[in-house]
């Protein structure tokens, strides 16, 4: 040890506290810390700390155990100030604690240990990995365990710079050494064995790849451990090693699946998660097919079996707690709910403007197991994935095994039974439904009947798995047969007395309502007396549901909502609800979101609603950046923008759908100086759909923004910075809207737009496809503006231009973009020579031309085949696909 020796009053005084601390009441506890963080303006107090943790093994173990909390915590605040002596020698005192006999002790010196390496780094202790590795050959039990604690938190919070090119590798000798603990007698060094080197399997660092075969082989031998938490760890790494070494697997691969054929069926639940975690993982494989499919018949009946609720879920879930609508919801059982802004997407054949961007498509998937007392991973849900994704795989070849299964359990008196055949059920329904379909007019009246099942958690999967066949249900040929009797038991158990079948119901109906659109319009009055007699009955989680579920039937049922009767029914509990909520409540959210959904819906019909809401919106935009402006004085933390966002994106709604009689209101108001704030703002999700409303209000009433396009359009360009793909897409969609209205007086702006957007649409791959098409779009709008500026640049995208719009739908935007590059053509025909035959496929993808466009097309196409002599043309066309050659003949008789 360093020559260090403490002073005997410190010493006295610092033991003082730690044991007064034992039996302190809370403002005396209080006291005490506040007097030991005090004690960091001392130099050499962490050496106190260190020599009570280590030396003073005659003192109480929880005193002890004191001293090195906070110590801990000590160096999680003031490591790197701390004087590199008084490092050395909390690093020999924490070495040697690791074997003390007291396992908390060892514990505590392990957390520790990761504490320093994650606030300094390894590098900064370089003695310290050899060290601990030169322990596990201790003969002291202790002493190995420890050490191997230690490693353990040191391989799952510095696996990257572990497995770091560097030398000298510690890898080298740590792989192999863990390998060598598998087959150890005491069970806790083959969990931690096995536990270290699984932080390295998806890496596949160069030292565990040398030892592959060693792994594997050791991996064998374990999957027959008494020990639990071995086998969950034998089933982890088998699952990471099919992502990573498949090829490797393959040789052995029956003999894996039998394993986990077995693991999946573990008396040991986190055993048996694990394992069924392969199913799926095998599945994604280029070899599930061959290697899985003669197990079909086996693994069938045990992921049916893993799809029972638990006793323990039964237990938490409180199953039999029927009427449970009067209890308030714990704030905890309300999940974050986080808005996704505006992104104007592209025009793509079953794509279409306003759909999500892709680059945080971050949802989760619906499984059918919604509770958020059980919202961790279970088996069920597993279970139910991994058959989900195995009909996806194997599709009708599972019948034959599932269904008579399925039979028994749908037919069973056991509900919990009968509900994971439900849950079965609604799992196959996306892979499976062109086989299962033949069942579904026996099926969908059984389960119409079974949503009225006693039991609680049966009414509300059979919810769910109605869901899934919603798309089967609208399309039938009468919607009396099974659309209506769904739609009014979905109804009635969206008033169900069970919150959580509530929950179910209502997102079930929203999901139904996606699929029927305009279907639902005979129903509409008795659909929204529903849905709005449940504001009375629900609490704060469900209201969040049904906010979605008024909002999904405004964009599908649109201007069909605005009827008298039906505005009457739905916009006086949405408004009274919109006046309770104070501007900083965060349930204003939904209901923003609810309200952006109708204003597009109601359209012009809005009107009466629209003056207290955007002014609202207003002050909600003015008051977000006022806070701000104070925040930051006071030094305090950012504001959350979302209140921001929510507004602006309600007054693009509100734009949308009013059209030009939004016009007065904006005209007097604030908005476009306020819209300038948003724009420039370094939050992207305010810029995003504050460039969205940009555009929004182009289309709808441009004359308010001419007094500030001088200063939108330079910020506009500023953020075609496909870094952001949604703030450019969109800000390159406003540009184009924009474009279309001032016309030629967008010259100015279209050289440096051109310099920002001409990059982006010659590097598509990797980019997100509406981004390509919105700027293709926009390109071709400048063409339309200012084809005099814009046909210069042409050969210099020509091909990529073509390229991004032949796959787009025939709409108003496309138009604009062909009328564009016919304009770039007329004044440069040379533009495009190189990629001729991009072009005819670009002017072939439309599917009918309005008679002016497909005027100009026919002319170009016969113009190029005039200005190239017969020969060259004969060999050209020869290289004409079928289908290009038919449409051009014809349209243009080429």
């Amino acid at each position: 040890m360093a020559a260090w020796n403490p002073s005997p009053e410190g010493m006295e005084q610092l033991l003082g506290l730690f044991k007064a601390s034992q039996s302190a009441d809370n403002a005396t506890h209080r006291a005490i810390q506040q007097q030991l963080t005090s004690f960091n303006a001392i130099p050499d107090y962490n050496n106190y700390l260190a020599y009570i943790f280590n030396q003073m093994r005659g003192e109480a173990g929880s005193v002890r155990q004191m001293a090195g909390l906070v110590l801990k915590n000590n160096v999680k605040e003031h490591w790197s100030k701390v004087h590199p002596d008084v490092q050395g020698y909390v690093h020999e005192n924490l070495l040697g604690s690791i074997g003390d006999p007291e396992p908390y002790i060892r514990t505590t010196a392990g957390s520790c240990i990761t504490t320093i390496t994650a606030s300094a780094g390894l590098e900064a202790w370089p003695q310290l990995v050899p060290t601990l590795y030169q322990m596990l050959d201790s003969t002291d039990t202790n002493q190995v365990d420890g050490a191997f604690s230690a490693l353990a938190k040191i391989c799952e919070d510095s696996s990257g710079r572990l497995a770091a090119d560097a030398e000298p590798q510690p890898l080298n000798f740590l792989i192999p050494k863990f390998i060598s603990f598998f087959q150890h007698q005491h069970e806790p060094f083959r969990k931690y064995a096995l536990a270290c080197v699984n932080q390295f399997v998806l890496m596949q660092p160069e030292p565990l790849k040398q030892n592959m075969p060693q792994f594997l082989h050791g991996l064998s031998e374990l999957k027959g451990d008494p020990s639990a938490e071995v086998r969950k760890r034998v089933c982890q790494a088998l699952v990471m090693l099919l992502e990573v070494q498949l090829e490797m697997l393959m040789p052995n691969m029956s003999d894996i699946i039998q394993y986990m054929l077995q693991a999946t069926a573990d008396d040991d639940e986190l055993v048996s998660l694990e394992a069924c975690e392969f199913w799926s993982g095998i599945c994604e494989t280029k070899v599930a097919k061959e290697a899985l499919g003669p197990f079909v018949p086996q693994l069938v009946p045990v992921l049916l079996k893993g799809m029972v609720y638990s006793e323990v879920d039964l237990l938490v879930l409180g199953a039999e707690d029927e009427d449970d609508e009067q209890q308030p919801d714990r704030p905890e059982d309300i999940r974050p709910r986080f808005h996704r802004s505006r992104f104007h997407g592209g025009s793509t054949e079953g794509g279409g403007a306003g759909g999500d961007d892709d680059e945080d498509e971050d949802e989760e998937e619906d499984d059918g197991d919604d509770d958020a007392e059980v919202a961790e991973w279970n088996l069920r849900k597993c279970s139910a994935s991994g058959l989900d994704i195995l009909a996806g795989t194997f599709r009708e070849a599972i019948l034959p095994t599932l269904l008579p299964l399925l039979q028994e359990r749908l037919a069973s008196s056991e509900w919990e039974i009968r509900e994971s055949g439900i849950l079965a059920l609604g799992a196959i329904a996306e892979g499976c439904i062109d086989h299962i379909a033949v069942y579904l007019p026996q099926l969908t009246p059984w389960l119409i009947q079974t949503l009225s099942d006693s039991k609680p958690l049966v009414r509300s999967i059979t919810c769910w798995t109605l869901s899934r066949y919603s798309k089967w249900v609208v399309e039938q040929p009468s919607p009396e047969t099974y659309l209506r009797p769904l739609m009014e038991e979905l109804l009635k158990r969206v008033l169900d007395h069970n919150k959580k079948v509530q929950e179910a119901a209502c997102s079930s109906f929203a999901t139904l309502e996606e699929e029927a659109q305009l279907e639902l319009v005979p129903y509409l009055e008795p659909i929204l007396r529903n849905l709005i007699f449940a504001f009375s009955k629900y609490q704060a989680r469900n209201l969040l549901i049904l906010y979605d579920a008024i909002g999904t039937l405004a964009d599908a049922v649109g201007s069909e909502l605005d009827r008298p009767q039906y505005v009457s029914i739905l916009m006086p509990p949405l408004i009274e609800r919109w006046s309770v909520l104070r501007d900083d409540d965060k349930g204003l959210f939904p209901l923003l979101e609810c309200f952006t959904s109708i204003a597009q819906a109601l359209g012009v019909g809005f009107q009466q609603f629209a003056e207290p809401v955007f002014t609202r919106c207003l002050r909600i935009v003015q008051g977000s950046f006022e806070a701000e402006a104070q925040a930051r004085q006071g030094g305090q933390e950012p504001i959350d923008k979302e209140f921001v966002v929510c507004a602006l994106d309600l007054i693009s709604g509100m734009t949308e759908g009013m059209g030009e009689s939004f016009q007065g209101l904006v005209a007097a108001s604030a908005l476009p100086q306020l819209l300038l704030l948003c724009m420039r703002d370094e939050t992207p999700d305010v810029r995003q759909s504050a460039f969205a409303l940009v555009g929004d209000l182009a289309k709808a009433c441009y004359h308010s923004l001419l007094p500030v396009l001088a200063e939108y359009l330079p910020v506009l360009t500023e953020h075609l910075n496909p870094d952001f793909v949604s703030v450019c897409n969109n800000a390159s969609w406003a540009i184009g809207e924009i474009t279309v209205k001032v016309s030629k007086d967008i010259s100015p702006y279209v050289a440096p737009v051109l310099q920002r957007l001409i990059p982006i649409i010659n590097k598509p791959l990797g980019q997100n496809k509406s981004l390509i098409e919105n700027t293709a779009i926009t390109i071709g709008r400048l063409g339309m503006a200012a084809p005099q500026l814009t046909a210069a640049h042409f050969v210099t995208f020509a091909q990529a231009w073509c390229t991004a719009l032949k796959t787009i739908r025939d709409d108003v935007e496309k138009e604009h973009a062909f009328i564009g590059m016919c304009e770039m053509i007329k004044i440069n025909p040379q533009g495009p020579i190189s990629c001729l035959l991009d072009l005819f496929e670009a002017i072939a993808s439309w599917g009918k031309p309005p008679d002016a466009l497909n005027t100009m097309f026919g002319q170009i196409v016969l113009g190029y085949k005039g200005s190239i002599p017969p020969e060259q043309w004969n060999a050209f066309h020869a290289t004409f696909p079928e289908h290009l050659s038919k449409r051009l003949a014809e349209r243009y008789q080429l």
